[in-house]
């Protein structure tokens, strides 16, 4: 069976055959919506109805992973399948991640996200106001970064009007400021790059995706939700040992996209990767395992500006001749591996196996 499930591609985690995924995500959805109805019910000026109806636009192309992830750590440790709590901490969970998305876009001045334009590009189109292109891009990266300061500040809300006894409200938003604080730090060492002096690259490129997708997209997530339903210390290892490796699979799949994804299927351009230079670990390995002819390659094109689609064909044919691309697919499959083999443990509710079984061959198998 394992086998099997290993071949299965998948467009999206939210779309695959996972048990409850779709009702998961209708239930996320409907919490967000009423939510978001009720802020703009509540304005305190009419400027901030149009700005929720931006947010409430970016949040219908999620594929609601961390929500996913929340619910069958739920799952793993007892809940019950038909509470509501799962689907209000997946909702926060979703409005923290348009946050980090936004500014992220921001820092990486990317001009697409979810087939669509990013949000700063969005809100700059839509500037009516004097002094041409350069305001208009000025308004549009301001009200973004607000936007998303506006989803952080909400995600917050809705964590405090958890339905739980203390005790477990407390351990989830103990869990929850980690892995507020550990996104920020993976940010920032992706910002730092090549700039943090005296740091192995490949060191440098797995803290990154420890910090900023793993953990933060699989393992906190399913930590939350275990600990909101009172999992014991068992549960919760348990979790930690499969949520890092499907974690570390997801990122590592999502650096393949970067470079060779369909910007059609990803919704995401496939050159901002490339020209930003980003140390990852396919180009670390791409590096290391390059020629000499290789390598001058790489300096004159990975992280050229203005690099073309002709140039960065040639980049990929370098990345896919040194046996960088064989490589990483070998680790993606011994984490999705790694993953499976832990959900065999007792420490799991049967109720979840299923579904963690298809969230880790959707989330490193995905095509988007």
């Amino acid at each position: 069976m394992t086998s099997d499930l290993l071949a299965l591609s998948t467009p999206s985690t939210a779309d695959s055959g996972c048990p409850g995924a779709g009702r998961l995500r209708e239930r996320v959805d409907s919490a967000l919506a009423a939510f978001l109805a009720g802020k703009c019910g509540s304005a305190p000026d009419p400027c901030l109805p149009p700005l929720v109806a931006v947010l409430r636009e970016f949040l219908e192309g999620g594929k609601r992973v961390r929500p996913l992830f929340c619910h069958f750590g739920w799952l793993a440790g007892g809940g019950d399948p038909d509470a509501e709590q799962p689907a209000v901490l997946g909702a926060a969970l979703e409005l923290f991640h348009t946050f980090a998305l936004v500014h992220d876009d921001i820092m990486d001045a990317s001009g697409l996200r979810r087939g669509r334009p990013t949000v700063h590009r969005a809100l700059a189109a839509g500037f009516r106001g004097p002094g041409g292109r350069q305001a208009a891009e000025r308004f549009g990266t301001s009200a973004a970064i607000l936007l998303g300061d506006l989803a952080l500040v909400w995600s917050e809300e809705l964590l405090s009007v958890l339905d739980a006894d203390s005790g477990r409200k407390r351990a989830v938003r103990e869990l929850v400021a980690t892995m507020h604080v550990e996104l920020i730090a993976g940010q920032y060492l992706d910002l730092l790059g090549a700039a943090e002096s005296g740091v192995d690259p490949l060191r440098r490129a797995w803290r990154v995706i420890r910090f900023k997708t793993a953990r933060y997209t699989v393992e906190l997530p399913l930590r939350i939700g275990a600990v909101l339903a009172g999992a014991d210390a068992r549960v919760l290892t348990a979790c930690g040992a499969y949520g890092r490796p499907v974690g570390e699979a997801f990122q590592l799949r999502d650096d393949l996209l970067g470079v060779f994804g369909d910007p059609a299927v990803t919704g995401k351009p496939d050159l901002d990767d490339l020209r930003e230079g980003k140390q990852t670990v396919l180009m670390v390995l791409t590096w290391r395992r390059a020629t000499k002819a290789q390598r001058e390659i790489i300096t004159a094109l990975h992280g050229k500006p203005d690099l073309d689609q002709q140039e960065a064909d040639r980049l990929r044919e370098v990345v896919r001749d040194t046996g960088a691309v064989a490589r990483v697919e070998k680790l993606i499959a011994d984490r999705a591996q790694r993953a499976l083999s832990v959900l065999n443990s007792p420490a799991f509710a049967a109720q979840a196996k299923q579904g963690l079984t298809e969230l880790a061959v959707s989330a490193t198998s995905r095509t988007r």
